[in-house]
């Protein structure tokens, strides 16, 4: 992502209602995994998730995470975690192999992500699990995704295809963050016809607290519904596989 984005979305990832909101979901589906299983975050930025996971009860020298920014790995360095790398995503080298593969908004940054999906899998031990989230649906295409540069976004179909012909099983997949699709549809329609987004501020700004509260709290009722329904659409898409093989 281009350097002014980057900073800041390290200053806004810690509370801002979107990333807020999926580090918890992730938390729930992960929470009653064994506590010393091997957990590599793709893309971990500060290492906020890892965090998390090392506050309910996650062995902190099982942690790992990669990002492609040395800014990141710094931080995550500064936040205590003591394995992360500044490696590409596409081309993993560490020796360990992995319970759980964690990577939230990372394979659309990837030009290569059959050949990212290939390593991950690699590095993935038999019945581990690929928790794999990313941007939804080419209409939603705006400057959010070329100031982030992105190569694509998915629909969900195309991630599971993605994920099958890694012979990674599926478990459970939805689209997210189904409450906000039109609107953010309509905001980027508009901002695009009348060129209103090219600030650099992108999506991220947390703006008015009361509204980031409101997202958040919105978010999370969905993140519980999805314990019972699949949503049709939604800004982003996600699967859960497993290593079979």
């Amino acid at each position: 992502m281009e350097k002014e984005f980057e900073k800041k979305y390290h200053d806004v990832e810690i509370d801002h209602w979107w990333f807020k909101s999926r580090r918890k979901y992730l938390l729930d589906l992960i929470k009653d995994a064994p506590k010393e299983s091997k957990i590599l975050d793709v893309g971990c930025s500060s290492g906020i998730f890892l965090k998390d996971l090392e506050s309910i009860g996650f062995k902190t020298e099982n942690l790992f995470g990669v990002d492609i920014s040395e800014t990141a790995i710094e931080n995550c360095k500064a936040n205590g975690i003591k394995h992360c790398y500044v490696m590409d995503a596409q081309n993993i080298t560490l020796t360990e192999t992995f319970d759980i593969i964690i990577a939230s908004d990372c394979l659309e940054h990837l030009e290569d992500d059959k050949k990212a999906l290939k390593n991950w899998n690699n590095l993935l031990k038999i019945d581990g699990k690929m928790y794999v989230f990313v941007p939804a649906f080419m209409s939603l295409w705006s400057y959010h995704d070329e100031v982030n540069r992105h190569f694509r976004r998915y629909t969900n179909s195309e991630l599971k295809a993605k994920l099958v012909a890694e012979n990674l099983e599926i478990i459970k997949s939805s689209y997210w963050n189904f409450f906000l699709f039109l609107p953010v549809y309509f905001f980027r329609k508009v901002t695009s016809i009348f060129q209103k987004n090219k600030s650099g501020e992108s999506d991220i700004s947390i703006g008015n607290t009361y509204i980031n509260r409101m997202l958040l709290n919105l978010i999370i009722l969905e993140n519980k519904l999805l314990k019972v329904v699949r949503f049709p659409f939604g800004v982003s898409t996600f699967c859960i596989a497993k290593r079979v093989s």
